[in-house]
């Protein structure tokens, strides 16, 4: 059986050919057959010898008729049998299903196909949800999980939500947010509202909802939107990303560092800013041991304490630094506290480099050295030294004087360097910098990208305009020296994309080992610019001396080919793979074929650009590209096929004719011609020298008795729990003043009076009083009784009855209420006017 990793290697070497099939169950077929190949040969084996042991086994037994009727074999299986065929040969390795999976995620629409992978197959449902759910661009994906009416519209979860949800709405949420490594929030696209945020805050049933979040990319504009990034930081975080538009947020971004750095240890930070970097910016930082990119687009971050920092990081393998609208002193003041090395350290570790880009040649090669008289070289002129030595990428915007002053003072050995600048650059410092990469970064130096910055993009968009002037601006290579190290060279400028013939023989010259090539594959070349400098037939250098070059990128002006470059093999490519030639011009599509085949008789792809909304599109070059690509797989079959057949002609040597003795021969003139053959000779040796060193590391832990009295402390407390009663007695006798009113006395006497002398007279005399007088007399009376008992009696009998109500549930008190309130009832009725 085959091990593991044999197994994946052969399943990865059929994911190149993937992207070209022309459906994914014809790719999942092919690698599902290049897995099932060694299971099924183990399998056909063991099943054929037990076929051999049944058929020895009958053979013994004597013939039986059977009485059975024989059926004919059904075409009918079961799906169970289908199943467990197919399950073992695709998923029984999981970093195979891994490497499929990642394969169709890159294809166009990746993630759609993902998605039905996952909802068609229950075997491919967990490997897929874990792919397509690993990076997300926004967070729309995780509202949509919500219930629909949680929110204000299901179709656009965005918007927010139209109440909180519960605790169990949170259970969709916690299951993919398991399989989510990155995340991107931008405040600018308005596609998420902010207000999603402090209902996360309030309602989350746990403390981070993406738990093992390794990537976050937050872009916001107020110091508010910065601070709903604490949803997200948990203690896995290895990559963040900060980008803020406003001002006002150098409180907060402190605040959220300190705590940051407290709690995780990143192996990633970006920070863009429009203000200042935080005062503590620097120690929060430099305890970041094991940080290895830092990103900073803030003005301040070209300070010396920032460089110190930069240059005490042990881990730190990329540095991106913005030097736009710096002065030159402040660009030279990043080095200021940096210690100074010797400017050779960062040639001293191309040769260790070198040692990794051993083809092997030179391998078997036997050295004769000893390890005593080199230990002290190896150690010290070949390792590197010095603050930047970990640096091997290093991203730069600004002028190119500023860039060249930057990488004047820096020491370390660049593999990757990405230039932003201003373009078009003048030409002395372009002169400059060219110069100056080839001779501190020549032997070290892989990849390098020059790009435009936003302010030099600004020409790009009138250029698409009627009233666009040709550019004047020329980037040329003619400053390049030797980079022996260079693999990928692009470029991307809107002013400077017009290229020569001289830059294209320097740039085969200098850099013999490129293998990716792009010269402003985007330029636009409008009729009333006219075409591009740079013809097809220029570019028969770079076939020539590149012999690694795979991928080509550039425009250039497609016409007939000279017979000497199509005479010469020379200058065919057997590596040229992708060819992508953007605006080109063409003129003949039948030449133009026929010297591509020649130049890259196995090209795979060729491409332009065919879009009619595109701004540059010239109808008429489109459709000569589209000839030229159906009629260069033939040319290319075609020239294949005659240098295979002028390798395999045989051309036998001259055959002499015998002749008899005694016969007389004919004089032959015979001529004696040779042609001396010097091949070019190229010597080149590497110094494969392992670096070694000794070191010896003595560990002795630290012990520590500590000893802890685990002896509770009592304290004895007593609380008198008695209740103090205190006897109160209240005197409720109210004061009472007796006062007699003889209301009636001349009504009386007058009646009296008259009774007397009616009596004595012994005749009876009629009393007559008005009516007015009987009413009013009555009424006075009535009226005075009427407020003694409002004013007076009331406010003093009320009161004394509800203290003698009391009164009967506390013994303590007197009852001397009910007397005294019996003699104010007496003498209130005995104050009454009869009639």
């Amino acid at each position: 059986m085959p091990s593991s990793t044999s197994r994946v290697s052969n399943v990865v070497s059929t994911l190149n050919p993937l992207r070209r099939r022309p459906s994914l169950a014809e790719s999942i077929r092919s690698v599902a057959s290049s897995l099932s190949i060694g299971s099924n040969s183990s399998a056909h084996s063991s099943a054929d010898k037990d076929k051999e042991k049944s058929k020895s086994k009958s053979s013994t037994k004597p013939k039986q008729k059977s009485s059975k009727i024989t059926r004919s074999p059904s075409y009918y299986r079961p799906y169970s049998v289908y199943s467990q065929i197919m399950f073992p040969a695709v998923l029984r390795e999981p970093e195979v299903t891994k490497k499929i999976l990642e394969a169709i995620l890159e294809s166009p629409n990746g993630k759609r196909s993902i998605s039905r992978l996952a909802r068609t197959c229950k075997a491919f449902q967990e490997p897929a949800l874990d792919v397509l759910w690993r990076e997300l661009d926004s967070l729309v994906p995780i509202l949509a999980l919500f219930p629909p009416v949680l929110l204000k519209k299901p179709k656009k979860p965005g918007l927010g939500f139209s109440k909180s949800p519960s605790e169990g709405d949170w259970d969709k949420i916690l299951q993919y947010g398991m399989r989510v490594r990155r995340v991107k929030y931008d405040d600018t696209s308005k596609a998420v509202s902010s207000s999603i945020f402090p209902i996360f805050d309030e309602t989350r049933p746990v403390d981070y909802i993406l738990p093992n979040l390794q990537q976050l990319v937050w872009k916001v504009e107020t110091s508010a939107g910065l601070d709903y990034c604490r949803l997200f930081l948990n203690t896995k975080l290895e990559n963040l990303s900060l980008e803020i538009l406003g001002g006002g947020h150098s409180k907060t971004l402190g605040t959220m560092l300190a705590d940051i750095t407290n709690r995780m240890n990143l192996r990633s930070l970006s920070l863009v800013l429009p203000t200042t970097l935080p005062d503590s910016f620097v120690g929060l930082v430099s305890a970041q041991t094991g940080l290895r990119k830092l990103v900073l687009m803030a003005p301040g971050a070209v300070s010396p304490a920032v460089g110190r920092m930069a240059a005490s990081l042990p881990e730190l393998k990329s540095l991106q630094l913005d030097l736009t609208h710096r002065k030159l002193a402040t660009v030279e003041g990043f080095f200021d506290q940096v210690p100074r090395t010797d400017q050779s350290s960062g040639q001293s570790l191309s040769s260790e480099e070198s040692i990794d880009r051993d083809s092997g040649v030179y391998s078997g090669e036997e050295q004769d050295f000893s390890f005593t008289e080199t230990r002290e070289k190896l150690n010290g002129h070949l390792k590197a030294t010095g603050p930047f030595a970990s640096i091997r990428h290093l991203h730069l915007t600004g002028d190119a004087s500023h860039i060249h002053v930057f990488l004047k003072r820096f020491s370390g050995p660049l593999v990757q360097l990405d230039l932003v600048i201003e373009d078009p650059p003048e030409t002395s410092d372009w002169k400059e910098l060219s110069q100056l990469l080839s001779e501190h970064f020549g032997r070290s130096l892989q990849a390098l990208t020059i790009s435009a910055t936003g302010s030099s993009r600004f020409s790009d968009l009138i250029r698409s305009t009627s009233r666009a002037e040709p550019p004047t601006g020329r980037l040329s290579f003619e400053y390049f020296g030797s980079l022996p190290a260079l693999n990928r060279l692009e470029i991307d400028l809107p002013e400077s994309f017009q290229f020569t013939e001289n830059d294209i023989r320097t740039l085969a010259s200098s850099c013999p080992y490129l293998e990716e090539l792009k010269l402003c594959p985007l330029a636009r070349f409008p009729v009333q610019a006219g075409p591009p400098k740079l013809s097809l037939d220029a570019l028969a250098p770079l076939m020539a001396n590149c012999r690694r070059l795979h991928t080509l990128s550039v425009a250039v002006n497609a016409r007939r080919a000279s017979p000497e470059i199509l005479a010469q093999r020379a200058f065919s490519s057997s590596s040229l793979r992708r060819l992508h030639v953007g605006h080109s011009w063409i003129h003949d599509f039948v030449h133009v074929a026929i010297l591509i085949s020649h130049l890259a008789p196995h090209l795979d792809s060729l491409k332009w650009f065919h879009e009619k909304n595109r701004p540059g599109f010239i109808e008429s070059n489109a459709r000569g590209w589209e000839k030229v690509q159906d009629t260069l797989p033939h040319l290319q079959s075609v020239r294949l096929a005659e240098r295979e057949t002028a390798k395999s002609v045989y051309i036998p040597p001259p055959i002499v004719p015998k002749t008899e003795i005694g016969v007389q021969t004919l004089g032959v003139k015979t001529i004696n011609q040779g042609v001396l053959v010097r091949p070019e000779m190229t010597e080149q040796s590497i110094q494969a020298v392992v670096e070694m060193a000794s070191q010896s590391i003595e560990v002795h832990p630290e012990l520590l008795s500590v000893s802890i009295d685990a002896t509770p402390h009592t304290v004895e407390a007593s609380v008198d729990a008695s209740i103090s009663v205190r006897e109160q007695s209240i005197s409720a006798q109210p004061e009472v003043m007796s006062e007699s009113v003889n209301a009636s006395e001349n009504v009386t006497k007058s009646v009296e009076t008259t009774l007397s002398a009616s009596k004595t007279n012994g005749q009876k005399k009629s009393i007559v009083l008005s009516p007015f007088q009987a009413f009013l007399i009555p009424t006075f009376f009535g009226l005075i009784s009427l407020a003694y008992r409002i004013f007076i009696g009331y406010p003093i009998a009320i009161p004394f009855r509800i203290i003698h109500a009391i009164s009967h549930r506390l013994p303590i008190v007197g009852r001397y209420v009910g007397s005294s309130s019996q003699d104010a009832d007496i003498s209130m009725e005995s104050s009454q006017v009869r009639k």
